[in-house]
């Protein structure tokens, strides 16, 4: 029965939305042990969300320093009586830092012949499922409680009847890798238009990285000036409030990030919009959550094909009067 938890989750925080349910299984299983995650410094508001890490390693595996950082997790691993630990990523060098750990049970995605040496357990690994369901394979060796999507509990609120939430930015980090998953700012402010012509309310909102862009949709809004609108942007001070923002809309319209899948941890009806990324890989299955999109020929082709967008963009190239009527 482990004690000590270690799990190593590097992405943004939307991947660390998608790690929660391997979390919750391993929570539910082994309710008096410590869990420690070890993720990116820009994913630490992870903590904000949930009760199920009890603590949190920051290692800047991107930064310049990175292997001073690798250095760091390894000195952390030797000096926390680790019992487990298990990682994600399909990095065959992954499976030689866990070994180097020293914690006695490892858990790992198989990613060759050394994995499947220096682990207690390589774990198959199906990049073409619902990533949450990707990183539960990574715990099943060691619980058998399932928990199919992330849940984020915010508490007590109450629905607004025909609200509609829009989140319409991407992190810089993308933009600047020249990922573009996201309508520009007039077509955000042309569909917020159709939708209040519809009789919705609707609510704008953004994070830190999304200033520009909501300047923009509240300029091209002043000549459609509506009571039905309201700017929510800078009215939240962290990563909770927005989840309740989530929680308490009808529906959510955003893009492809980390918005997206806290309106699928709190259960909202979520419209997802997928350019070029694939959105069986990042939605679950349900009615309940809709991916827009353009069934053009080329997409999904973000990660398996490519590393950055393509320059046409037809996959964003979307009828906002058959996204209006579906909504």
């Amino acid at each position: 029965m482990p004690k000590n938890i270690l799990l190593i989750n590097f992405g943004g925080i939307g991947d660390e939305i998608l790690f929660l349910p391997a979390i919750s299984s391993l929570k539910k299983t082994f309710s008096d042990a410590k869990i420690t995650l070890c993720l990116e410094p820009r994913s630490k508001s992870i903590k904000d969300l949930t009760n199920i890490i009890d603590d949190v390693l920051l290692i800047d595996i991107k930064g310049k320093n990175k292997y001073f950082e690798l250095f760091k997790l390894l000195k952390a691993a030797w000096g926390g009586h680790y019992d487990v630990v298990i990682s994600s990523g399909g990095n065959k060098l992954i499976s030689i830092l866990l070994f180097l750990t020293g914690i006695k049970e490892r858990y790992g995605f198989d990613s060759g012949f050394l994995s499947r040496i220096l682990l207690t357990q390589a774990v198959k690994l199906d990049k073409n499922r619902y990533a949450s369901k990707m990183y539960h394979e990574l715990v099943s060796p060691i619980t058998d409680v399932v928990t199919e999507i992330p849940q984020i509990d915010v508490g007590e609120v109450e629905k607004e009847n025909n609200s509609v939430l829009v989140h319409p930015g991407v992190s810089k980090i993308s933009v600047l890798k020249n990922i573009i998953k996201t309508w520009s700012p007039d077509v955000w402010a042309e569909l917020i238009i159709k939708l209040l012509d519809k009789g919705k309310k609707v609510y704008l909102i953004g994070g830190p990285d999304d200033e520009e862009c909501i300047d923009k949709i509240v300029e091209i809004m002043r000549e459609h000036p509506s009571q039905n609108f309201v700017n929510l942007y800078g009215t939240t001070k962290n990563i909770m409030d927005f989840a309740r923002l989530a929680k308490r809309a009808e529906l959510l319209i955003c893009s492809d990030s980390a918005p997206m899948h806290i309106g699928v941890a709190v259960g909202t009806r979520t419209f997802g919009l997928f350019g070029p990324t694939d959105e069986k890989k990042l939605l679950p299955e349900s009615d309940l959550f809709v991916a827009i999109k353009n069934d053009c020929a080329c997409r999904p082709c973000l990660w398996d094909k490519r590393q950055t967008s393509c320059e046409s963009l037809e996959c964003l190239n979307i009828d906002l009067d058959r996204v209006v009527e579906r909504v």
